[in-house]
């Protein structure tokens, strides 16, 4: 599947921001934000993995690990790879089980060509039987892969805090909360995710030019 047209995404960024004001503040701020396009093989899958509950930069630090230890990100060279190697690139025991059990139905039944012309809740399903792929993870698929505009990774901490510094709020949304209110950007979560991931950067990317005008001053 190829990601949505720039000018779908545009009309989409419309729609969310007239009905929610944060929506609205991140789409004045940064625009038409460029879709996340990934190809749908066995190296998303395993970044995704890499990514789960750790900081950017860590999953950043453990991933080039991984890319000079297997040279190429396979399903074959993870399977290949002794676990004190993964290990020793930063990756924990869990996240190991869970790339060697996802490599293994790469191999076998998830055939991810075909995943890619299925409807997006029979992709989901398909996603979701392989032990090592929860519901974060397909979501991801969903969007970077498969271009799904409605797709949303629920509890992503992320979308949580951009959120939360775009309405000015004190406190973010619980998991479940933010999923509800996200419920009223259908059917573009997908987009509203991007326009708030591409807030969380322009934001960061204004905190650390103030920081270094200060530091000059």
């Amino acid at each position: 599947m190829s990601p949505p047209e720039t000018y779908a995404i545009k009309t989409a960024c419309e729609v969310l921001a007239a009905r929610d004001r944060a929506l609205a503040r991140a789409y004045q701020d940064c625009g038409v934000p460029e879709w996340r396009a990934r190809p749908l093989d066995f190296s998303l899958l395993a970044s995704l993995v890499t990514h789960q509950l750790i900081s950017l930069q860590a999953a950043a630090s453990i991933w080039a690990r991984l890319e000079t230890c297997l040279g190429e990100v396979t399903a074959e060279a993870m399977l290949d790879a002794p676990e004190p190697d993964l290990r020793a690139c930063g990756l924990s025991r869990p996240k190991i089980a869970h790339m060697k059990s996802i490599a293994k139905a790469t191999l076998g039944p998830l055939d991810l060509e075909r995943l890619a012309g299925l409807p997006l809740e029979d992709a989901r399903k398909n996603l979701l039987a392989i032990k090592g792929i929860g519901p974060w993870t397909a979501e991801l698929v969903a969007l970077y892969a498969l271009g799904a505009v409605d797709a949303f990774p629920h509890g992503d901490v992320g979308l949580m805090e951009s959120y939360k510094r775009l309405a000015n709020a004190q406190t973010r949304h619980t998991a479940a909360a933010f999923s509800e209110l996200a419920v009223g950007w259908q059917p573009y979560r997908g987009v509203a995710a991007h326009l708030l991931w591409a807030w969380l950067h322009f934001d960061r990317a204004q905190r650390k030019e103030a920081r270094q005008k200060r530091k000059l001053s």
